[in-house]
């Protein structure tokens, strides 16, 4: 397993800068948020991606790939009933799949909870076929450059749509395309009633990409989740990929948060 982090961490830090100390804390890859990049994402072009590679690799990094696909235009749904939206969130998801491969990148962490909300009024089997169609039209075009969608639950607080690993399988089976795939989240996993390396266990033919934080809101190792059972059901069903640190309280300051969570994990990888 590798180590990857989250470029939105750095808030509005030059990416050499958040590469330079991305690369010092001993991180291999790098996940970006289309959203961080620029204020209107769709405004991301293949001379941009030639750009971000080039800097990476300067420090010797790897872009792996994207999340927070859908966070801006705040207005795309992949749920709604609204066809006009669903199509611009089709393009757009297109052009990310586009985006990411010129990245180089592998994996599009399809989490975005706002943007696929069900609204008391829609019927929910109708708004989950709507987005098995949507999901399925970006994934054949990720599948063209190299990349695949790794659908995320997330904790019922965040969302009403897709909040287990096992309707995330479930997902993932209706749209059918080798190109989608599921996405395992510590924090959203800790909202399961589940143990999480029953999950992992449970998913093993479905995930292909794995977030490390804790319900707390910041790294690994930093609040009550304890990574040994993680990391022994991670290498108990094989998963050689990517162990990429998202945070969602950026109190500490990016470097600290770097710096802690992969001493914590390479600490625990280490010892089981």
């Amino acid at each position: 397993m590798r180590f990857a982090i989250c470029n939105e961490h750095w808030g509005n830090a030059p990416f050499e800068i958040i590469c330079e100390e991305a690369a010092a804390c001993g991180y291999e890859g790098l996940e970006l948020a289309p959203f961080s990049l620029k204020d209107d994402p769709r405004d991301l072009t293949l001379a941009d991606a030639v750009r971000l590679t080039r800097i990476a690799k300067s420090f010797g990094l790897e872009i792996i790939g994207l999340h927070w696909l859908l966070t801006k235009p705040a207005w795309m749904s992949i749920t709604t009933p609204d066809a006009m939206l669903r199509k611009d969130a089709l393009k757009f998801g297109q052009q990310m799949a586009h985006f990411c491969g010129a990245l180089g990148g592998k994996v599009m962490v399809w989490g975005s909870p706002k943007a696929r909300n069900l609204l008391s009024e829609w019927n929910a089997e109708d708004a989950w076929k709507r987005a098995v169609e949507l999901v399925r039209g970006v994934a054949e075009v990720a599948g063209q450059y190299g990349a695949t969608l790794a659908m995320e639950p997330l904790g019922r607080k965040e969302t009403n749509f897709m909040t287990t690993a096992a309707e995330g399988i479930a997902f993932c089976k209706d749209v059918d395309h080798s190109a989608c795939k599921l996405h395992l989240d510590v924090k959203a996993m800790s909202d399961e009633s589940k143990p999480m390396p029953d999950i992992i266990r449970d998913s093993k033919e479905w995930f292909v990409h794995f977030h490390t934080n804790d319900p707390n809101l910041l790294g690994p190792g930093m609040g009550e989740v304890k990574y040994e059972p993680i990391i022994t059901a991670l290498r108990e069903v094989g998963y050689d990929g990517w162990l990429s640190t998202e945070v969602f309280d950026y109190t500490l300051g990016p470097k600290v948060i770097a710096e802690r969570s992969i001493g914590y994990l390479k600490e625990v990888m280490s010892r089981v």
